[in-house]
């Protein structure tokens, strides 16, 4: 209704990105640097929309790709032996872009988790890849372990669209598998599988666009992990469901899909758009079980104002909660100082004794 994405007379071939590269339009506040030239503003005119490179707009730009949470950290860790425990367990990989991948690592105060951040979103998807490894001395290769580090994604990480870009050629199976929806991750492979074996093993279900073993450069071990993607993306969750658990000597295969977050809608724009493009987001995995239940569309300001309307209505709520558990504690915000629109006006917070819901 304001009008504020509308575009005034003359700038109509203009981005905002691009208006901000002309250097005309300074931040609120910051002195602008030499008087207005409508002039500067035209070099930018006769330029396509998309002319502004929107890289640092993908997903596997962010910094939320390149991160992972780690927790049942072993007694006594601290940031720097976190950090050396996966720069060691990295470095010199086949699938390891750089030296020391692992740059900042923080634990959290009571030692129940920390955060890690690497160079590459690539090099984040690896280091999940280790989910289950133990950072004991006595079995800190061992993968399987039952007491090892858990390993998982933020909330926030957002799946990378497939790339349009990406070379692909009939009958060739690339070695480098980017990070797609469809990548898929194994690990707890035996190591005295060789390459050969493993792609027998997955052509089982359908043609590879691209495999990788990861092996150390320098000795050629395998060190138990793989990644790969299929020419049809169809296939990518039965081979999941068919590989996963799957007996091999004395392990189990663990298989999934590489990236696994809010899959971001292809072809969206990236500009005024971006609310959409939130909208147009789902979450693939499961959503985190609580205690409080937030219930919307519930109330309105003016059924608050009254008490007897106030305590009838906390008592209907709580009655049809309670037919779903116990229900330890509820919170109805109120309008506060004849303010209607005070925080949390219109919601209903149910804290249930056990997380049921």
């Amino acid at each position: 209704m304001t009008q504020w994405d509308i575009k005034p007379p003359g700038y109509d071939n203009v981005t905002a990105e691009q208006a901000k590269l002309s250097g005309m339009f300074p931040l609120p506040g910051a002195p602008r640097q030499q008087p207005m030239d409508p002039t500067r503003l035209q070099a930018f005119m006769n330029h396509p929309g998309g002319a502004v490179n929107s890289a640092a707009l993908k997903p596997g730009n962010s910094r939320q790709s390149k991160r992972l949470l780690v927790s049942n950290l072993p007694a006594g860790s601290t940031e720097e032996s976190v950090t050396g425990f996966f720069n060691i367990q990295l470095n010199g990989l086949n699938v390891i872009e750089s030296t020391d991948p692992c740059v900042l690592c923080q634990v959290s105060k009571d030692h129940s988790f920390a955060l890690l951040e690497f160079r590459h979103a690539s090099e984040a998807t690896v280091a999940l890849a280790l989910d289950g490894i133990s950072m004991e001395s006595d079995d800190a290769m061992n993968g399987a372990a039952s007491s090892g580090l858990q390993i998982k994604r933020p909330k926030d990480y957002i799946v990378p669209a497939i790339p349009d870009d990406t070379p692909y050629e009939p009958g060739v199976v690339s070695k480098v598998v980017v990070d797609t929806p469809n990548k898929i991750s194994i690990s707890n492979i035996p190591p005295y599988l060789a390459d050969e074996q493993v792609v027998e093993l997955l052509v089982a279900f359908g043609e590879l666009k691209a495999f990788i073993l990861v092996k150390d450069n320098g000795t050629e071990e395998s060190r138990g992990i793989a990644f790969c993607e299929f020419v049809d993306p169809s296939i990518t969750d039965i081979a999941v469901q068919g590989l996963h658990g799957m007996v091999i000597g004395e392990k189990n295969l663990k298989v999934q899909k590489a990236s696994i977050g809010i899959t971001q809608v292809s072809g969206v724009e990236m500009g005024v758009n971006a609310m959409s493009m939130l909208a147009g987001t789902t979450a693939s995995n499961d959503a985190e079980i609580s205690r409080v239940v937030q219930l919307l569309n519930m109330v309105t300001p003016e059924e608050l104002l009254d008490n007897d309307d106030y305590e009838e209505i906390c008592e209907d709520v709580e009655g049809e909660c309670s037919k779903y558990g116990k229900v330890v504690a509820m919170k109805v915000p109120r309008p506060i100082g004849g303010s209607r629109q005070s925080a949390g006006v219109g919601k209903i917070y149910e804290n249930f004794e056990v997380g049921a819901w």
